[in-house]
């Protein structure tokens, strides 16, 4: 009977580069926040009109890509799927990661890091924000427990199908959760819709998918492991559907907002008028992030399966960072309805669309996010017995 054997990855020179270079912008994340937190937000490209920068891009980025990367786990053990099986280890290990770096990044831009004792320890049950603190911290322990039930082969057997259920319904209820934030905010038309929530679950699917591929693939080789394209035309099919997901209630998000004639403003904003916003949303999100992976995925093409995935990943990652910029950032420049029907013009910038251009302390914070997560991944990687000897092709 063939049993999958699970390995630490060896410390080889490349592991140890790429190990310098996170360290490196670990620390160049530090220097910025300890800038930031001597000078003020003044130095960086945030104001009275755009109070969630960049790094709340970055933020939300790894937070849904957290929930997203569970998915290879939960496709192993609630559905069955014994192909995926194997990879259930660093599908965990990476969902953890992948939170904790975006829960690092959005506390370090709170300009009072120390008051998140406040939030842990004082609860609002009328702010979702309240509620996604607990979702947070719950996923974390819950994705923990479903780690130890994976590899401790005395529980494994009973216990890995109902906790992989609830890690399962756990990420879509903190997926709806971080959606709802801007769903349920009704002063602002770029926020105001219920579709929030499938639509960041759907974007959690393809982004957190193709993180954990580009993941997986750079693990394998820094450690000289066969990774068979059995496995990986799998994934990046699935990659596919989850793209075209995504795609739909995007689609589904604009054309809602069109039939409304409250949101006409912000949709024409948004489409055609907003300058790098509607070029990031029509070159960006909709082009570079969905209609080109998928034919990448989907297209018969003469290169192999491997540099498709990495190619697909990376495009769909780019997409994601395109729509969530246009979103939170977008959703933020277009001036507030204050008098719906009425033009309001004053000295505090009513009635205008807001500038905003990101400084480097904010691209610095989110990239050191990035790099703790894929650092704190690797380090798992290195102790722990999470990964597969071999994911070659079965010979038949």
């Amino acid at each position: 009977m063939e049993r999958t054997l699970y390995r630490e990855i060896k410390a080889t020179q490349g592991v140890w580069t790429l190990a310098v270079i996170l360290l490196g912008l670990i620390g160049v994340a530090a220097w910025a926040v300890l800038y930031v937190e001597h000078y003020g937000h003044a130095v960086t490209g945030m104001n009275n009109q755009i109070v969630w920068g960049l790094p709340h891009v970055f933020a939300i980025i790894l937070i849904v890509a957290a929930s997203g990367a569970l998915n290879v786990a939960s496709m192993a053990s609630v559905f069955d799927r014994s192909a995926y099986k194997p990879l259930s280890r660093l599908s965990g290990i990476l969902a953890i990661a992948l939170l904790v770096g975006g829960l690092l990044v959005l506390v370090l831009d709170l300009g009072r890091p120390d008051r998140l004792l406040i939030a842990m320890t004082t609860f609002n049950f009328s702010s979702i924000f309240t509620w996604n603190v607990l979702l947070y911290t719950g996923f974390i322990g819950i994705v923990a427990l479903y780690l130890w039930v994976q590899m401790d082969r005395s529980v494994h057997p009973r216990f890995v199908k109902p906790v992989g259920i609830l890690a399962f319904v756990w990420r879509l209820v903190l997926t709806t959760g971080t959606g709802s934030i801007f769903g349920w905010l009704v002063a602002r038309p770029g926020y105001d819709a219920a579709v929030m929530a499938p639509l960041f679950i759907s974007l959690s699917f393809s982004l957190g998918l193709a993180v954990f591929l580009l993941v997986l693939i750079a693990l394998y080789r820094l450690d000289d492991r066969k990774i068979g394209d059995d496995i990986l035309r799998r994934l990046t099919h699935l990659l596919g559907i989850f793209i075209a997901a995504a795609m739909y209630f995007a689609v589904l998000q604009h054309v809602t907002n069109l039939y409304a004639a409250e949101h006409s403003g912000i949709e024409r904003f948004i489409l055609l008028e907003g300058g790098v916003y509607t070029t990031l949303f029509w070159w960006g999100q909709i082009a570079l992030g969905g209609l080109l992976p998928m034919a990448l995925i989907f297209g018969k093409r003469p290169t192999q399966i491997s540099s498709r995935a990495i190619v697909a990943s990376i495009l769909v990652i780019l997409g994601a960072f395109a729509q969530l910029y246009v979103l939170i950032i977008g959703g933020q420049a277009y001036p507030l309805e204050m008098f719906p029907g009425y033009e309001v013009t004053s000295s505090f910038y009513d009635g205008v669309v807001a500038n905003y251009s990101p400084s480097f302390y904010e691209l610095a914070l989110g990239v050191g996010g990035i790099a703790v997560a894929i650092l704190a991944t690797g380090v798992a990687a290195k102790v722990l017995r999470i990964l597969p000897t071999n994911l070659a092709d079965k010979k038949t």
